[in-house]
């Protein structure tokens, strides 16, 4: 479990923040408080490292000893910010699959090496997409080709130049963070991805076909992860997804509308389903000498659930359970309306927000900047919105869908062989999605995001 921490300081974070949520009171139920705390100190080993680190910063002799011990490798360290510093994004998403790929060569006892992606590193595309790695140099975009070693020199230089324009320490610094966004989106828009985050996935998944030499890899692809389904604990999630967005408007009652085509596919899969997925595909493929296999980890193909079905989950669900306010009184539960295209949602705002906006600024003028504050707010917003749309909005109108043939042939393949199969259940056909969002996401949302 390598961070980027001290040593001492991961400790206290791992019970912190990974021991000491809801996820483990089963556990802690079993063992009580005392076997517990054993447990876990038998089972894990914190390091204090970081994946954009060659070695991940481990001195020579934790190095050492990680080397000796090691048989299986899980990358799932990334930042998954649409809209990250294109430096940071090269740092963590594809420099650190290279320095991994160092370090797990170095591991004698290594069986293999399982590499969590996205589906969405795939592209905004239509139609049917396969499971399929990438080669090296591949892009979205006819005419181009994609140099690894060029965009990290690219940023280098382009750092240097923001260095040199003028300005306080605070404005470089500001600067620099923009220019580095900014940079991020020109990129992967020019190559074909609609954002930093999946460009930078699907370089990794290039750079690890490169360098995993007869390292067996798995590359697993999962699309939206939404709350657990089963097990541990039904409904237990961290963090917002894109499609809580709606959810927690909805039971704030602050969100009027949405960029969404409530007949179109929203490609989510829940969390143990990923994981249960993760651990068959360890055990199929260890010692595969120089194996390289792609799995989606998906639901569009075998059991498609549309947007309208998560919007009606959650009409019944708050129509039937209202929020209060915090003085008591129930929030009155509000139709939403969506927009099917971008077109349409810009117009929607041109006429609701920015014209009035324009009023004001005129307004304003006139007044000798009596309402600045409020414009300069009111403003601050549309753009954020409109920000939003710009990064989000390829997502949301979404019309791929992703083949798990392979993921579908090793489920099968185990259904045959292991009599615990249902306790490894990765298969979407078995999700009803009308009542895992009814009964199941959207009280884990309420109860474990929106607290």
């Amino acid at each position: 479990m390598p961070t980027s921490s001290p040593r001492s300081l991961v400790a206290t974070l791992l019970w912190q923040l990974v021991t000491d949520t809801e996820l483990f009171c089963l556990l802690k139920e079993k063992h009580g408080k005392g076997g517990f705390e054993l447990f876990v100190e038998e089972k894990v080993v914190p390091l204090a490292g970081d994946v954009v680190f060659e070695n991940m910063g481990l001195d020579a002799p934790r190095l050492e000893e990680l080397a000796k011990e090691v048989d299986i490798i899980v990358n799932g360290a990334a930042t998954t910010n649409f809209y990250e510093r294109y430096d940071v994004a090269l740092d963590v998403n594809v420099m650190g699959v290279k320095y991994l790929c160092q370090l797990a060569k170095k591991c004698a006892n290594l069986k293999m090496l399982l590499h969590v992606s996205t589906a969405f590193a795939a592209g905004d595309r239509e139609g049917l997409i396969m499971e399929r790695p990438f080669k090296k140099g591949e892009t979205l975009r006819e005419g181009t080709y994609l140099d690894i070693d060029a965009e990290l020199r690219l940023v280098g230089d382009v750092k240097k130049e923001l260095e040199l324009q003028d300005g306080g320490c605070g404005d470089k610094t500001k600067r620099e963070r923009k220019g580095m966004k900014e940079l991020g989106l020109e990129r992967s828009r020019h190559f074909g991805w609609s954002n930093t985050y999946v460009f930078t996935k699907a370089m990794g998944e290039m750079l690890l076909g490169q360098l995993h030499g007869a390292i067996p890899v798995v590359i697993l692809r999962p699309s939206i992860i939404t709350s657990i389904l089963r097990d541990p604990l039904p409904g237990w999630m961290q963090g917002t997804r894109t499609i809580d967005t709606i959810i927690i408007g909805y039971a704030k009652q602050n969100l009027s509308c949405f960029l969404a085509d409530l007949e179109l596919t929203m490609d989510v899969i829940p969390g143990d389903m990923v994981a249960n997925a993760m651990m068959v595909t360890m055990v199929a493929h260890s010692e595969e000498q120089g194996a390289e296999v792609m799995y989606h980890a998906t639901s569009s193909l075998r059991n498609p659930a549309p947007y309208g079905v998560l919007y009606e989950s959650g009409r019944r669900h708050f129509y039937e359970n209202p929020r209060l306010s915090k003085d008591g009184q129930v929030i009155p539960t509000k139709e939403m309306h969506f927009f099917k295209t971008i077109a349409s949602f810009h117009l929607y705002m041109l006429i609701k927000y920015k014209l009035p906006l324009e009023i004001l600024h005129v307004v304003n003028l006139l007044l000798c900047g009596l309402f600045s504050q409020l414009y300069d707010d009111l403003t601050r917003k549309y753009k954020f919105v409109m920000h939003l749309v710009d990064v989000y909005g390829p997502f949301a109108l979404f019309k791929g869908c992703f083949d798990d043939i392979n993921l579908e042939r090793l489920r099968l393949t185990m259904t045959k062989t292991s009599p615990e199969d249902d306790m490894f259940n990765f298969d979407p056909k078995t999700v009803d999605w009308n009542g895992y969002f009814y009964k199941i996401h959207i009280p884990g949302v309420l109860k474990y995001v929106l607290k």
